[in-house]
């Protein structure tokens, strides 16, 4: 965010882009909707023919950026800021050093891998933001699910999307009836609307109707239901889950375990030396019954031969024969017992491997359905899983046991394995492969297999994810490096940029402000940037006082930090200090209660954020307007809570 005095003396200092590959590109176009200077610097002499980038860029320089005469040519010194977003991390990080050396000042964008080196070089070079656009991407595939968290401050905040029912609760209530101090309403559809506007487009006094679309922001500390509200089975009795796989194994486990030939044999030796020695202690006893002899025989298999013969007199008579072959029946037993009790140990010992390693079952219903485990997939798994949101992963390729091993895997072909994975009663379905042919094929059969989950599919080109999803009902493609391009933009501009998603087709960014003398959102109400910067403050700290989803009566002073959902057009309104003007006026006509001048007159002004001596002048002349304009929101607020006071008062359009 920029200050009146930074925007007097940077606002025209350009901006310079390291690397003009595919996110570098759309960092150029995204920069020039912000009426900035754009200067280029690429290796490749060819890219000069382009003229889609020659419309963009106001110079272009072609030469290694790493080396400093180049970044010098390209006018670093003069610099805003410089986006490093080569393919080579390696380039990036030098380039990074190179441009700090020749400018101390300028913000430095980079584009690397390595999220605690991204953190050193923060502490040590300073006013620098490291990036790597999957990360950016896991995120947004994540939010887009019907519920995503993300957190702020070490606090987990909800968004949800939800579509009013027959029977629902809220269905036939006023939308300001919904917005509370734990609860902040972002967009609101009616059914006929193919999509929601987003932020300072919902009317308070709408009433909610069957089949309108919600979508809201919460403080998950201050409710009481669970985070998710569609458990698995699996989720909600781990513990009898667990024993049932275990005994479902053992019952398997002589048909599924290999017996080595030489415990099969061993096990038949010892039984033929048990029933020789029976037939033998019978025949040479014959005073003795059939269970006696071998019970004998039996002692002597399993290493009991001191038991018969350890006394100092044979206590019943034996030939020499009969003795002589219970010697060797049994030191024969201890070799092939032996050999069977440690065929056995292992037998048993990797059985119960197999078993702790075993993943869980697939969920019955109201899961997420991920396809595709690479990269991108297992990060928006174990982002679900941490949210503790029940998701399978569908993989064509073997995967590893230690890779998110409470989460269940199936391998196999996408159509075979989608039917195991219960696709017809997830709740979403992500696709997430690295082939853009394969995503659509997948998301068109998900498509047929489940027509009400929620459906969103990678592509590589934001405007090809736009078109397809505009063919596929109710689904959302997420272009690979549209939302990375686009927060790599806004943190160009110094913002602290925490996660971007997509909601109702736009990215939107959980966006940090850091409040400072002369900015632009200095001295001004929530209610004011909210409503005339079209953005959502959920926290506002102000020393050591953390308020989550804030009251809109709040003046900001400098030092307080702001974080707030914002779309690309609300930062840019931020950046340039150019809000929505309000329109709206306050007429106040008279009032049943005699003493009520001090709150009516308290409320106007916490409200509207006009002086108190003023609020209590028009109280005290009714009927009487104010002439401080208040955005439609803010007025229809104050009107309400007037009317609690006993004042009667409305809203007049300018």
């Amino acid at each position: 965010m920029m200050s009146s005095d930074a925007r007097k003396n940077g606002g025209s200092a350009p901006f310079l882009i390291c690397g003009l590959g595919d996110v570098g590109r759309q960092c150029a176009r995204l920069l020039r909707q912000f009426d900035v200077k754009v200067i280029g610097v690429d290796s490749a002499a060819s890219l000069s023919d382009d003229p889609d980038l020659v419309a963009l860029l106001e110079r272009r320089i072609v030469g290694d950026c790493c080396r400093a005469e180049t970044l010098e040519r390209a006018g670093i010194a003069d610099c805003r800021a410089a986006l490093m977003v080569t393919g080579d991390e390696r380039a990036n990080i030098m380039a990074a050093f190179a441009a700090r050396s020749l400018n101390p000042n300028v913000r430095l964008i980079i584009r690397s891998a390595q999220g605690a080196l991204g953190s050193l070089l923060q502490q040590n070079i300073g006013n620098l933001f490291a990036f790597e656009p999957t990360q950016f991407l896991a995120n947004a595939f994540a939010l887009a699910s019907p519920q995503g968290l993300f957190e702020v401050a070490g606090e987990k905040m909800r968004l949800t999307r939800i579509q009013i029912r027959r029977d629902d609760r809220w269905k036939g209530r006023f939308l300001y009836e919904l917005s509370t101090s734990s609860r902040r309403i972002l967009s609101h559809a009616r059914q006929a609307e193919e999509a929601a506007p987003i932020f300072a487009s919902w009317i308070p006094d709408d009433v909610l109707r069957e089949g309108d679309t919600l979508v809201y922001v919460e403080d998950i500390s201050a409710v009481s239901q669970a985070p998710w509200r569609g458990r698995s089975k699996t989720a909600q009795h781990p513990v009898s889950t667990r024993f049932a796989d275990l005994f479902a194994s053992l019952r398997r486990l002589p048909f599924s375990a290999g017996v080595p030939r030489a415990a099969l044999a061993s096990a038949v030796i010892v039984a033929l030396l048990i029933f020789a020695g029976t037939v033998f202690y019978r025949i040479e006893n014959p005073g003795i019954g059939w269970f006696d002899a071998f019970n004998v025989s039996v002692v002597l298999a399993f290493g009991g031969f001191d038991n018969v013969f350890g006394a100092l007199r044979v206590p019943f008579p034996i030939s020499s024969r009969l003795y002589l072959f219970s010697v060797l029946a049994t030191i024969s037993s201890a070799v092939f017992l032996g050999i069977l009790i440690a065929t056995l140990t292992e037998r048993t010992l990797s059985a119960r491997l197999q078993i702790a390693r075993r993943r869980p079952r697939v969920p019955d219903a109201g899961h997420t359905v991920i396809v595709g485990m690479s990269a991108t997939g297992r990060r928006v798994a174990a982002i679900l899983q941490d949210w503790m949101h029940p998701v399978v992963g569908l993989s064509e390729q073997p995967i590893g046991e230690e890779v998110l091993p409470d989460v269940p895997i199936l391998v196999g072909s996408f159509r075979d394995t989608m039917q195991q994975a219960n696709v017809a009663t997830a709740e979403s379905v992500i696709v997430v492969t690295d082939d853009e042919i394969a995503n659509l094929e997948a998301s068109l059969i998900v498509r047929s297999l489940n027509p009400n989950c929620v459906l969103i599919f990678r592509a590589f080109d934001h405007r090809l994810a736009q078109d397809v999803a505009s063919l596929i009902p109710a689904s959302v493609g997420i272009g690979d490096y549209a939302i990375a391009a686009e927060a790599i933009t806004a943190a160009a501009f110094g913002e602290n940029i925490h996660c971007a998603f997509h909601l109702e087709g736009r990215s939107v960014f959980v966006t940090e402000y850091a409040i400072a003398a002369g900015d632009t959102l200095i001295d001004r109400l929530l209610a004011e940037v909210a409503y005339g910067y079209e953005i959502v403050p959920i926290l506002h700290r102000r020393g050591e006082q953390v308020r989550l989803i804030p009251s809109d009566d709040i003046r900001l002073e400098a030092n307080d930090r702001l974080v707030a959902l914002a779309t690309m057009g609300g930062l840019k309104r931020v950046e340039n200090g150019d809000p929505i003007a309000a329109m709206c006026y306050l007429q106040v006509d008279r009032s049943h209660v005699v003493d009520v001048v001090f709150d009516a007159a308290n409320t106007i002004a916490r409200i509207s954020g006009c002086d108190f001596r003023l609020a209590r002048d028009i109280m005290n002349r009714l009927p009487s307007k104010l002439a401080v304009p208040l955005y439609r929101q803010q007025g229809l607020r104050l009107v309400r809570e007037l009317k609690t006071l006993g004042v009667l008062s409305r809203l007049q359009a300018s």
